[in-house]
């Protein structure tokens, strides 16, 4: 796979707690330079909807943790999409899925897919999930009509792995997200099934890989 062809694969990421204006600005130039999306903080989506309308934009909903309320799931999203978010990556709420109460999960899902008219990826968190548990939140991301399943935050112990994008893909498309840093694990994870790969180090990943 080239870099031409690599590229809109790649959701190119800053997200981090201390993440600036400065550091969003950055993301979305390299996004638009070298024809990647973009996955910034929700506050920086007007502005960057503005500045960059050329770049497909992601943004978080329940980010980190996931344990939002429900409703604040709800209203974040739409803002975003308002404010001109094209794509959301909503966290699972971890907690009430492994008290397994998979209905409530499937219910904030659904609520926040139908309040938006764009894709909604669904972050599950695999590294703090038993594989039945990973099994269970894409089930609910599929019943909800989500447009995509995520690994990973890259805010807990692990990331994507091979065998997760394998086990994902089986119920919707994969975005693989967490320690993906250079083109060979990109690579090995787009052979595994991910139709999307989310990093902080999308530069880097297309420099690795080869001319068109």
């Amino acid at each position: 796979m080239d870099r031409s062809e690599l590229a809109p694969l790649i959701d190119h990421t800053v997200l981090g707690p201390e993440t600036t204006p400065t550091d969003v600005e950055r993301v979305l130039d390299e996004a638009s330079e070298h024809g990647m999306n973009a996955c910034i903080p929700p506050y920086a989506v007007g502005d960057a909807a503005d500045s960059h309308p050329e770049v497909t934009l992601a943004t978080v909903i329940g980010f980190p943790h996931g344990q939002h309320d429900h409703e604040v799931k709800h209203l974040e999203g739409e803002l975003a999409w308002k404010a001109g978010a094209d794509e959301l990556d909503v966290v699972i709420n971890v907690g009430l899925l492994q008290a397994g109460e998979t209905d409530a999960v499937e219910a904030e899902l659904e609520e926040l897919v139908a309040a938006v008219p764009i894709p909604v990826k669904v972050i599950i968190e695999t590294a703090l999930l038993t594989d039945e548990e990973k099994r269970a939140a894409c089930e609910a991301a599929k019943a909800a009509d989500a447009t995509m399943v995520k690994t990973s935050t890259g805010f807990a112990d692990g990331g994507a792995t091979v065998e997760d994008v394998e086990l994902m893909s089986e119920y919707l498309p994969v975005k693989a997200s967490g320690g993906v840093g250079s083109y060979e694990e990109a690579l090995d994870m787009i052979d595994a099934g991910a139709e999307r790969i989310g990093a902080s180090s999308g530069v880097a990943i297309l420099e690795g890989a080869p001319d068109a």
